[in-house]
């Protein structure tokens, strides 16, 4: 019986970690952007009943111009660092009631990035449960700088 509660902690892990991901919920996937200009990064995440606690996030903006294919993925690559600190998401009672918990960062378009397409990603780091384990993962959008 014990293997058999050691071969579902893994499921276990993975559902738990997969409700504390987060989402890029603004700029919409995309979006234009101007070099130079500030931008308003709204980082969601789902409400759940398993505790976490937040430790960190990085938001990066990277031109995909200079690579010859497409742009790496952020988890190898974060590019120009627009953000980089805490991240404490709350419900707003002032918006939708069907939004999720999130939080809203303006950031500055780095001034040289190239025109054409970009890549925003944030990299965000909590710890998940009542052990608790550590969680990071990055997620992206593309943007367009004009």
């Amino acid at each position: 019986m014990k293997f058999l509660s050691y071969l579902g902690m893994p499921a276990l892990l993975a559902t738990t970690a997969f409700a504390q991901r987060i989402a890029i919920g603004a700029p919409l996937d995309g979006a234009s952007v101007t070099a130079g200009s500030s931008i308003t990064v709204e980082v969601d995440r789902p409400d759940t009943l398993t505790g976490s606690r937040e430790v960190a996030i990085v938001i990066g903006f990277l031109s995909c111009s200079s690579f010859p294919a497409s742009c790496p993925p952020p988890s190898e690559i974060i590019g120009s660092i627009l953000y980089n600190g805490p991240y404490d998401p709350e419900f707003h009672t002032n918006v939708s009631f069907s939004k999720p918990p999130h939080q809203n960062f303006t950031v500055t378009v780095p001034p040289a990035a190239r025109k054409g397409v970009a890549q925003l990603s944030v990299t965000h780091f909590s710890l998940v449960g009542a052990g608790p384990f550590p969680f990071l993962e990055t997620v992206n959008i593309t943007v367009n700088v004009d």
